[in-house]
């Protein structure tokens, strides 16, 4: 009886047979309305397919350009159109004049870019730098140059690279980050002092880059990029602003050390990176607008460059803040987030961040995380497996990780103002990286776990930078636990309690577990290597202290580096 009441009762005596009837009438009438609908569509489509099957790519593109120019936002061009113009491109295999052109004024276009060309060169344009690409008569590049407004351009052959094979989409990625790199707002003579105080800023950091000289060998640049005031700085490049690579683990330079460091560099997930830039805000900050730094500088005792004041050298108060741009977010610590703050002097809006516990932020921003860990009345457990042989799983519990200082957020970007805050937020930031590195360890979920697991462990916040790891002894009915320590970013310190083993081994084991740790990065893996050393310890006392002395601290009781062990995993 439903249907009928949806329907209005006509008036007198309307019976339920009536109104079904009705409605039978008026289904059927719609069906004919939708096929007929479907006809005329697939007749459209046909007459489309005959009047376009005679026609040449070159008027298909014009054909589509034309609609693109109709667009309803002349800002940017549709963007159901643009990717069909895309896919007709890709379709092309060979490049052609038309063709070339065709893709770089696209790209433009969607960077918010002017484009214009002439016979053989193409200009794309922002307002404070252009690219000129010069083609050749078949359609391929013969030279990329950019250049800011009113300076001498100069040839780019990492965007020549790109264009020449073809790889449009990573060319309109880097062509992308220029414009965010030089995308300035403000009238014409703000642009100019912002431009002239970032460029002086780079001026400086490349000088306290260069000193000591840049070392060549793969070994020492990448402890210039963990240990360096400002880390490993790419030289500035117009094409590529500079680049300051800050972290990278020790597990991750084995992984890949058959790389060269550009290389390596290129591996985003490897390496910790951020650009230095300027944006504008709401308060006005004092900024320098030519060198801290003489051209015959004194050296510290450190054989760093030494720097003015800020009142002592030419500056302007401006609506803007420098920023340190960092290409992937990190997870860091409401601490970490404050501190920063003190020591620059420009609060980092809370509005930007958004607060969780640090594991959840560490999973979602692994590659991992399409392999989700198995959630378990308020706890959170991940299975590691070894490629030799052997499964630990790590016990999260959600109430301890969800402490108030344990909240983190992902940070995108820091503000600053003043050239001596670059190497004090590098530390901080590498700090937090050092943390990340060894909790994200324990969280990595196996695609396919063993049967059986062999040890399982729980994993706590102590402090900010402390985590304790509460496992079973082994032969005895009693807990033990290790506690992380990680007061800077090149110190890592561990701590084992509990009883039921020969106490004079305590010492060594910390120092040991302290060295795997260190050089591993990996809690699965040392935890592993003491778990054997414990196991001998537990069962044997003296056999285990001439053991310990006999076994090297850097390789465990199979005789292998943790660290290869690790490389493997």
């Amino acid at each position: 009886m439903w249907l009928s009441e949806q329907l209005p009762k006509p008036h007198g005596a309307a019976t339920d047979a009536y109104t079904v009837e009705q409605l039978c009438r008026e289904q059927k009438g719609k069906k004919e309305e939708l096929a007929a609908s479907v006809m005329k569509k697939n007749t459209r489509i046909s007459n489309l397919h005959r009047k376009f099957a005679e026609r040449s790519w070159n008027d298909t593109f014009q054909l589509v350009r034309r609609c693109m120019e109709k667009s309803r936002d002349e800002s940017k061009p549709c963007e159901l159109i643009a990717r069909a113009l895309d896919r007709l491109q890709e379709v092309l295999q060979a490049p052609t004049m038309d063709n070339t052109k065709s893709r770089l004024e696209m790209i433009a276009k969607r960077q918010g870019m002017d484009f214009y060309c002439t016979d053989v060169t193409c200009y794309l344009t922002a307002d404070i730098f252009y690219l000129e690409v010069l083609l050749l008569p078949s359609g391929e590049v013969q030279e990329v140059k950019m250049a800011l407004h009113r300076e001498r351009p100069a040839p780019s052959r990492s965007l020549l690279r790109l264009l020449r094979s073809n790889n449009f989409s990573e060319f309109s990625l880097r062509l992308g980050e220029l414009f965010a790199q030089y995308n300035i707002p403000g009238d014409s003579e703000t642009k100019s002092k912002m431009l002239k105080s970032i460029k002086s800023l780079w001026k400086d950091l490349q000088q306290i880059s260069d000193m000591p000289k840049e070392p060549k060998c793969f070994e020492a640049q990448i402890d210039l990029i963990n240990n360096g005031r400002v880390g490993f700085l790419m030289a500035e490049k117009q094409d590529y602003p500079p680049s300051l690579y800050f972290y990278i683990s020790p597990n991750d330079c084995l992984k890949n050390s058959e790389l060269s460091l550009e290389e390596l560099l290129e591996f985003k997930p490897a390496v910790q990176v951020n650009q230095a830039t300027i944006g504008v805000g709401d308060l006005i900050h004092k900024l320098q607008m030519t060198s801290l730094i003489s051209e015959a500088p004194q050296l510290d005792t450190h054989s760093c460059p030494a720097v003015a004041a800020l009142g002592e050298v030419s500056n302007e108060t401006l609506p803007a803040c420098f920023l340190l741009r960092l290409k992937t977010p990190i997870p860091v610590l409401s601490h970490i987030v404050e501190r920063v703050g003190q020591i620059t002097g420009v609060t980092i809006p809370d509005c930007d961040l958004q607060w969780a516990p640090l594991p959840k932020l560490l999973i979602n921003a692994s590659a991992s995380a399409k392999s989700p860990s198995e959630p378990l009345d308020g706890q959170e457990i991940f299975t590691v497996v070894f490629p030799e042989g052997g499964m630990h799983t790590y016990v999260l519990s959600d109430s301890s990780w969800d402490a108030p200082a344990q909240r983190a957020a992902l940070l995108a970007s820091v503000p600053f103002t003043q050239l001596a805050h670059v190497s004090a937020v590098l530390e901080l930031l590498r700090h937090q990286c050092v943390f990340n590195t060894l909790l994200r360890s324990c969280l990595t979920q196996s695609a396919s776990p063993a049967s059986v697991c062999d040890l399982h462990f729980e994993v706590r916040p102590e402090s900010t930078t402390s985590i304790s790891v509460t496992f079973c002894q082994p032969h005895i009915d009693s807990l033990a636990v290790l506690l992380v320590n990680i007061p800077n970013p090149r110190q890592i310190t561990c701590q084992l309690f509990g009883g039921g083993f020969y106490d004079s081994s305590y010492p060594m084991l910390d120092e040991y577990t302290s060295m795997v740790l260190t050089s591993c990065m990996s809690i699965p893996v040392a935890m592993r290597a003491l778990y054997c050393r414990l196991e001998e310890t537990t069962s044997c006392p003296t056999t285990a202290v001439a053991e310990n002395d006999r076994l090297s601290p850097e390789m465990d009781t199979d005789g292998h580096s943790p660290a290869a062990s690790q490389s493997a995993a």
